[in-house]
């Protein structure tokens, strides 16, 4: 039996200083008493002199039955935002009195009635009750967050499981759960190197142990999400004299509530998976006494009711109390869990226990002492299973706590197991000093053992393999030579602008742009695309035309999804300076339906508008032109949402009426051929005739849609008056290309005319088109057709191995080097077995062999294999290079 450690002086939490954050922790210590509140001297300066006026207690602080630590807690609570409150508006009248006699009693009621308007407008803000409790709350779940992967991990060893049950691999692209990955890795890394557990169905299986990632997960999201809301709480000074004070404490306590209740869902999950595993463990124990004990110490049946009563409505005082009983249960539940775990690895003599941390360091293993002290021949090879690197050193720490650090456990009993959950029920609590030590090992074991996990990337990323780089390589390829081939050049730019660069070039999507950590005093983020960048160095460089490519990744800090990533590749086609009407446009566009014609990625549809025909659109249906932007933002997500939904959003968010959306409807389903549908709009009783913006728009399509037609490219254009395109720069055409096969990539390519981008930046006006491909849907398409057509994809251009067989490097670098300054693309592989070269040439799909053995040695020859022919021929060594050259030459 543990003994509880000396009592101590009781620490201080100072409250009031500059860049002192009040934490849950301190809360708690505060609530029982072990710490004490002292108000930082350059805080009491701040603080008003008047003599009091008292005003009414706010409703909300009003006949509340508060236990005495709820009280210091609500009252630490106040007395903080009080002093914070102070610090941030200096007319707000805090009194001195009010201060001192809440640090001095630390009692809610001392602060009743408040001494000023000011006091109690702040008690009513800052619904201190309610923050004090959720701030305990969150001060004892936040250390069970990893005690309850480790105890998760015990059981797992105990009862043999299969440790497939954690293989969550994490995905970059939106499509896994990172709480649930990462709950899944430190599991794996606890159990790294177990002899206990099984793998690939060798192990215990069952709901008890593949349930473990996705509910301590889940568990893991919801203690994020508390202690996320509570440190704002916390730590924010209340803003007086913009709303009602009591209304703004009831939306905290409601949003608390918000929280709390997701924590309490998780929480039922975790007290339910961790009576099902510890009954589990327990029926593997032969003794039937204690093995009823066992099983029988907790039950799921004392769950009942506990959930309902928690969710019932009621006021946020009586539900986070109830959040927090439902977390003690948890709390019991657990070091039952783990007292269970390790009764059952200790009567276990087939496991290799670990030593005592005390005397030896927490996860070695040591053999139980034998009579006379000796150790028997073949020790070393003990037949023993050891458990994993991490539950080791686990169970050390808490077989200490739980005997005074004694190596030798006497029999286990019933009462023994009970005082062994006791001993780690009192683990488990904050105010234990020895919890925090323990969580810091877990985690420093997890941490330390990272070279047994796999690492991951961050979502929205991906790796490319050699397949996938061999594929986007040859696109790149047909990329390159179609900008080239209408003149382009090759600009670069730098990842990052000045974040005054990018700012007001995007509309609603400047929310996307990555911002960066303030390094020697400028304000930097991520490029969100390449057009920007472009007409940022067009006027730096003073340029008044030039056709110009970039390929380059950009960043948005989007949420990831199946072929949408935050950082992904972007191929831009610009052409800027001053030209006929539509020359550059119709250029554009020809080189867009190029690209995706070489790329031979199948149907695809350019769907095609103009900035000032939509203008005049919103204008004819009454939209007001400050809005026009924010409008065009609404109608671009039409090709995602039904009319319903955007109309929802025009009305509600946008603030259109309900007879202007319904205009705006009935016009932008109008779409189709480019020629039949801009006759249609030409005529005289179209509105469009009427606007003159839209009779600019008509003109200029018309001699475009002439163009495009001559060009043999009109048959891929739609005349498409959905299509908004959000970007705030674009003045004229826009287009958008939409892939129309069976992978589902969404818009493939996009652009228009931005006439007025480069003049942000400059007094001179240089106007623009541009288009860019959006590669990574590209590749997702490319990559598709090649798994379809099941043929290995090769990720070199080899043409000739040199097949040694034997082990002769100096014979090797010979030949292979003629074959280098002959330009021939080789490599060489030294082996006897002639199965290996083989089998490497028809995984690599290199098309010729060099064979050297022992027989063309002394012969003076080389063999030429063509594999795909499957023929051999016998060359004189002298002329092997010469004969391959033929031969690649002439396939």
């Amino acid at each position: 039996m543990a003994t509880p450690p000396p009592a101590a002086a009781a620490a201080t939490v100072t409250l009031g200083g500059k860049g002192v954050a009040l934490t849950p922790a301190a809360v708690y210590a505060l609530s029982l008493g072990l710490a004490d509140p002292v108000i930082d001297p350059s805080a009491l300066q701040r603080l008003s002199s008047r003599a009091d006026s008292p005003q009414e207690t706010p409703k909300s602080l009003r006949d509340l039955a508060l236990a005495p630590q709820e009280s210091r807690a609500a009252a630490a609570v106040l007395l903080n935002k009080l002093l914070l409150t102070a610090a941030d508006s200096s007319s707000a009248q805090v009194t001195a009195a009010t201060a001192n006699g809440l640090a001095g009693s630390l009692d809610l009621a001392a602060a009743q009635p408040p001494a000023s308007g000011d006091e109690a407008s702040i008690a009513a803000a800052s619904a201190p009750v309610a923050v004090a409790l959720a701030a305990v709350i969150d001060c004892c779940a936040a250390p069970l967050v990893s005690i309850a992967d480790a105890v998760a991990a015990l059981s797992c060893e105990a009862a043999r499981g299969d440790v497939v049950a954690f293989d969550v691999p994490a995905s970059g692209d939106g499509l896994s759960v990172k709480d649930e990955a990462d709950v899944a890795a430190d599991v794996r890394t606890l159990l790294l190197a177990s002899k206990l557990v099984g793998s690939g169905g060798e192990g215990a299986s069952g709901a008890f142990f593949t349930k473990v990632p996705a509910v301590n997960g889940a568990f893991r999201e919801a203690v994020r999400a508390l202690h996320k809301r509570v440190r704002v709480e916390l730590n924010a000074p209340v803003k007086l004299g913009k709303r009602d004070a009591d209304e703004t404490g009831e939306g905290k306590e409601e949003a608390l509530m918000v929280v709390a209740s997701q924590l309490a869902r998780s929480l039922h999950a975790m007290c339910k998976l961790s009576v099902a595993r510890a009954s589990f463990c327990a029926g593997s124990i032969a003794d039937a006494e204690l093995r009823e004990k066992l099983a029988g110490g907790i039950n799921v049946d004392d769950l009942k009711g506990m959930f309902d009563k928690l969710m019932i409505d009621s006021d946020a005082v009586s539900f986070l109390r109830r959040v927090y009983g439902h977390l003690l249960k948890f709390r019991d539940f657990l070091a039952w869990e783990a007292a269970v775990a390790m009764v059952v690895i200790e009567m276990d003599e087939s496991i290799e226990k670990p030593q005592s941390s005390v005397e030896n360091g927490a996860g070695s293993s040591m053999e139980k002492p034998r009579a006379g002290g000796g150790k028997v021949k073949g020790d070393r090879k003990s037949k023993k299973k050891t458990l994993g690197k991490g539950t080791s050193a686990v169970l050390a720490l808490l077989r200490d706590h739980v005997t005074d650090g004694k190596v030798v456990i006497p029999s286990v009993d019933p009462a023994l197991v009970a005082d062994w959950g006791i001993e780690l029920l009192l683990l488990f609590d904050p105010k234990c000093p020895k919890l925090e030590p323990l969580v810091k090992k877990i985690k420093e074991i997890v941490e330390s053992n990272e070279v047994g996990r796999l690492p991951k990337i961050p979502k929205g990323t991906r790796d490319f393999g050699r397949e996938q780089m061999a594929i986007r390589e040859r696109a790149f390829a047909i990329i390159t030579g179609v900008f080239k081939m209408h003149g382009g050049v090759a600009l670069d730019t730098p990842v990052f602008e000045l974040r005054e660069t990018l700012m007001g070039k995007y509309g609603e999507d400047s929310k996307l742009i990555y911002d960066l950590a303030d390094q020697g005093g400028e304000l930097c983020s991520l490029r969100y695309d390449l057009t920007v960048p472009f007409a940022r160095y067009v006027a730096m460089n003073n340029i008044s035309a030039i056709k110009r490519y970039q390929i380059a990744k950009v960043y948005r800090r989007d949420n990831p999804s199946k072929g949408r990533y935050r950082e992904f590749y972007q191929c831009d086609f610009d052409i800027a300076g001053v030209y006929e009407p539509m020359e550059p446009d119709f250029e554009v566009i020809k080189v867009l339906t190029e690209l995706l014609d070489k790329l031979d990625i199948g149907m695809y549809e350019v769907k095609l508008n103009h900035r000032k025909l939509l203008d005049g659109m919103l204008e004819i249906c009454g939209v007001p032109a400050e809005k026009f932007r924010t409008v065009c933002s609404s109608i671009d997500k039409l090709d995602k949402l039904t009319f319903e939904e955007v109309k929802k959003e025009l009305v509600e968010e946008k603030g259109l009426s309900n007879e202007t959306a319904d205009s705006i409807g009935s016009l932008v389903k109008t779409k189709g051929p480019p020629l039949e549908v801009l006759l249609e709009l030409r005529k005289e009783v179209s509105k469009f005739m009427q606007n003159e913006g839209s009779v600019v728009a008509l003109n200029e399509l018309e001699i475009l849609f002439r163009a495009l037609e001559k060009a043999n490219a009109i048959d891929r254009i739609s005349f498409d008056l959905s299509l908004a395109r959000g970007l705030d720069y674009y003045t004229g055409v826009i287009y958008e290309a939409v892939f129309k096969g069976a992978t589902q990539v969404g818009s493939i390519a996009a652009g228009g005319r931005y006439d007025k981008l480069v003049g942000m930046f400059s007094n001179k006006q240089v106007p623009a088109v541009g288009v860019s491909l959006g590669i990574e849907r590209v590749f997702a398409i490319m990559e598709q057709q090649e798994k379809e057509k099941n043929e290995v994809v090769r990720a070199t251009e080899t043409e000739v191995l040199v097949s040694i067989l034997g082990k002769d490097l100096i014979l090797a670098a010979e030949l292979v080097n003629e074959l280098w300054s002959a330009e021939i693309k080789a490599e060489f592989k030294l082996t006897t077995r002639m199965a290996n070269h083989i089998k490497y040439v028809t995984q690599t799909g290199i098309p010729w062999m060099v064979l050297v053995g022992e027989s063309e040695i002394r012969e003076g020859k080389v063999k030429l294999k063509n594999i795909k022919a499957n023929q051999e021929e016998e060359v004189r060594r002298e002329d092997f290079v010469q004969v391959l050259k033929q031969r690649l030459s002439n396939p």
